[in-house]
């Protein structure tokens, strides 16, 4: 794209942090258009690939979401750049400054030294707009120390809950396996050990019906932060969503609502503006369209293989758990969640 910057101001700017309102250049040497349509075209994954920009005299633009485009400069919005990179982008609940900070910025840029107090002149630029949360995305809300109060204190070491819960089940080779390992020493780095917790918690609470150890079991996992590592963090996820399906089911609300909140902790880590509602469409995708491993059970029934059945709907059901966690999805609603887990409830433990 050619254009001359002493006769425009302009920069570039990612694709993907275009807004309504910006100013773009076209291709040539045209002088910017401002955008009032902006339609992201998704690959096969849900991932952005394709901007189709529509701008206000009715022109279209095809725009890759990896490219950089030149937009008009825009002083107000310049001055602003090193406290909130992209602020017309953010979404509400990443926002680092409550209420109309935005605005107060703006303004303490300007008393500070604008172009008019210099003797220049001021481009024009777009409007400063914040977009509110888009359908769908509600704000993640960390759980407050009170809420984190209804959490107990393990009833002595780590080990000794896991020694507790075996004692009550000496009969179960399953549960003397995962307990032999874990009593040896329970190491919160270790992704496996972290795993033999989860599976401990869920054999106690589908297979032997025995939510209180179960519950005892997953608490040593549910108080673990997500630290970034997506292996370690699905064991963590399992229980919590094992906690919030215990704890509904005896009618503790609130304490199962803590586990829930506790369960989309990883939403409010990316810092980026576009990452993070790219990731929060992921996300919702993969509530809409679960893998329910349909092909999978089907298959082993048609091959009379019950022991095959079995795990698959185990694994269904560990999937339908996730989804109850979230409060249900756009294609399955709670009423439906609760008579599909029943079900395979009913089917994993005859």
């Amino acid at each position: 794209m050619t254009h001359s910057p002493a006769a425009q101001q302009y920069r570039e700017k990612q694709a993907g942090d275009l807004q309504i309102g910006d100013h773009v250049f076209p291709p040539g040497d045209g002088q910017a258009e401002e955008i009032s349509r902006i339609e992201t075209i998704h690959d096969d994954f849900g991932v952005p690939a394709l901007l189709m920009v529509t701008t206000v005299d009715g022109g279209l633009l095809r725009i890759s979401v990896s490219s950089s485009v030149p937009v008009g400069s825009t002083p107000a919005s310049d001055a602003l750049s090193p406290l909130l990179p992209h602020p017309t982008d953010a979404l509400s609940p990443l926002l680092p400054f409550p209420g109309n900070a935005l605005s107060d910025l703006a303004g303490a840029a300007d008393g500070a030294g604008s172009p008019a107090e210099a003797g220049g002149e001021a481009e024009a630029g777009p409007a400063v707009v914040v977009p509110s949360l888009p359908a769908g995305l509600p704000a993640f809300l960390a759980p407050s120390a009170g809420e984190l109060a209804l959490i107990p204190e393990p009833d002595g070491t780590p080990e000794s809950v896991v020694a507790a819960a075996a004692a009550e089940h000496p009969g179960n080779n399953g549960v003397q396996v995962l307990s032999e390992r874990l009593v040896k020493g329970i190491n919160t780095k270790s992704g496996s050990c972290l795993r033999d917790l989860s599976d401990l918690a869920h054999d106690l609470c589908i297979i032997l019906r025995d939510p209180d150890h179960a519950l005892a079991i997953a608490d040593l996992l549910n108080v673990l932060p997500f630290d970034g590592n997506n292996d370690r963090w699905t064991s963590i996820e399992r229980a919590l969503a094992l906690s919030s399906f215990i704890c509904r089911e005896a009618g503790l609300d609130e304490r199962g609502a803590v586990y829930e909140k506790l369960l989309r902790a990883p939403e409010s880590q990316e810092t980026d503006p576009f990452k993070a509602r790219v990731n929060a469409k992921v996300r919702q995708r993969k509530l809409n369209e679960p893998n329910l491993y349909d092909k999978e059970i089907f298959r082993s029934i048609d091959n009379s293989n019950h022991d095959a059945e079995r795990e698959w709907r185990y694994l269904r059901l560990e999937s339908l758990l996730f989804l109850r966690a979230h409060g249900g999805s756009e294609t399955i609603g709670m009423a439906e969640l609760q008579r599909r887990i029943a079900n395979e409830l009913e089917a994993v433990r005859a």
